[in-house]
């Protein structure tokens, strides 16, 4: 029985510390506790290891080389702070961060943040899949133009067809070919002090191409559809459970809610660690070499043959295909959740598709789209860098309106931000939307 007197904070505490317990001088037990609780958080910073956030982080590492390393130690706490307060959202109200909007505030606005998350994350939709189409021409000398639709429609397939957490359980294993990096940084044998001075010591410059970059890694890193995912996740990982309705969601929210810390702060770390050893390879091996361009993922792919030889092409290949297979159905998912939440349609993955027509239609709609920019052709590359830039401009006013989300009382009544996730909270938002004024104004001066 919950006591009045107590906290949220106190009886998040001692239900974590009741869980610790139950193991104590069994590490195993301790061990398969952790495990189980991540979730929806872990999955989360899997898919924010896109291809976009791997051709943002390569050609950070090429072009500046170790300049951008201290973004990794600056964007953890703060895109950790962020999911854990879209998971905080969803766990005190038991719902998803656009049915929230639907029910609390005004329809236009409604209106305007799902519409602008559709169009981002069609956009990147679009990237990825052709991302995954210059991984499979690594492996396979097909012209990527040809593999483009077929790789679209056969996600497509498993998307309508297949379970979203069998196909995130199988692909987000080839994620860890990313882990391929760190091999590579360590025998690339990069200058140690450098890679120390450039982690703890920021390095910016005020110019577009900088700052541009800034913006992107900030883009890719602490993305917009991130935030409706981790929301529309919690909940799904919530009825999973058995808390079909609410009152039960609400009333298992301050143990969700604990639990989520580690959840989200996993998926978050591991996350940014990918991040740094992206970084840290390129620069250590391309941008040292004095290659400062990236214009295809064979030339990205050349900053892991010092760890594999000829398999780098093989490692790098990998990592496009997997996480592109884990991202795209969480991008066109985010926005299929989203809309259909301010709608108040059925949404949920579980759903086969005549119960749930509008959900997947949108995310067909959102597949299809992304395959229709593709026929324009780009560098693949550029793509991927570009989306990260678009994100970063589309992240901060989405923050704006999750800040006062987490503020409100008569949307979370005691579930509302304390005073340390408003500090990062607010930061984040303040941080990028300064770089992105700030690319503007270079953008204006040149």
């Amino acid at each position: 029985m919950s006591l009045p007197t107590k906290s949220k904070e106190e009886r998040g505490s001692a239900e974590l510390g009741r869980h610790w317990q139950r193991g104590a001088g069994n590490p195993l037990q301790r061990l398969r506790w952790f495990f189980r609780i991540l979730g929806p958080g872990l999955i989360t910073g899997a898919s924010d290891d896109d291809p976009s956030g791997i051709g943002t982080y390569s050609v950070a590492g090429a072009k500046f080389g170790y300049a951008t390393l201290w973004m990794a130690l600056v964007t953890f706490p703060l895109m950790a702070a962020v999911q854990l307060i879209c998971a905080r959202i969803a766990l005190g109200t038991g719902k998803g961060i656009a049915t929230v909007l639907r029910e609390h505030y005004p329809r236009r606005l409604v209106l305007i943040v799902v519409g602008a998350l559709l169009v981002a994350n069609t956009i990147n939709v679009g990237a990825d899949i052709l991302a995954i189409a210059a991984g499979v021409n690594l492996l396979i000398p097909v012209p990527i133009g040809w593999m483009i639709v077929p790789i679209g429609l056969l996600i497509l397939a498993l998307q309508i067809w297949g379970s979203y957490r069998l196909i995130a359980g199988v692909f987000k294993w080839l994620c860890l070919s990313l882990f391929g990096y760190i091999g590579a940084s360590l025998l690339a044998k990069p200058d140690w002090s450098q890679v120390l001075w450039h982690t703890l010591v920021p390095t910016v410059h005020f110019d577009a191409a900088f700052l541009s970059m800034f913006v992107a890694i900030l883009g890719t890193t602490i993305s917009p559809y991130l935030f409706f995912w981790q929301a529309s996740q919690e909940v799904e990982e919530q009825v999973s459970h058995g808390r079909r309705w609410l009152w039960q969601r609400r009333a298992a929210a301050d143990r969700a809610i604990s639990n989520s810390f580690w959840d989200v702060g996993v998926g978050m770390f591991f996350s940014n660690v990918v991040m740094f050893f992206i970084i840290l390879a390129t620069a250590a091996t391309l941008h040292k070499a004095g290659q400062t361009e990236i214009a295809s993922a064979d030339e990205a792919a050349a900053a892991l043959r010092p760890l594999a030889g000829n398999a780098a092409t093989v490692l790098m290949a990998l990592a496009l295909i997997g996480s592109g297979l884990l991202a795209v159905p969480v991008l066109t998912g985010s926005a299929a959740y989203a809309i259909c939440e301010a709608f108040d349609w059925p949404c949920t993955l579980d759903a086969k598709p005549e119960k749930a027509k509008e959900f997947y239609l949108i995310m067909t709609a959102a597949t299809l789209a992304g395959l229709l920019l593709n026929l324009i052709g780009v560098n693949p590359i550029d793509a991927l860098y570009w989306t990260a830039v678009i994100n970063g401009f589309l992240a901060p006013p989405l923050l704006v309106v999750i800040m006062l989300i987490a503020n409100n009382k008569a949307v979370l009544g005691r579930h509302v931000n304390g005073r340390f996730a408003n500090v990062l909270g607010w930061a984040t938002t303040g941080l990028m939307f300064a770089a992105a004024a700030g690319l503007l104004l270079t953008w204006g001066a040149s």
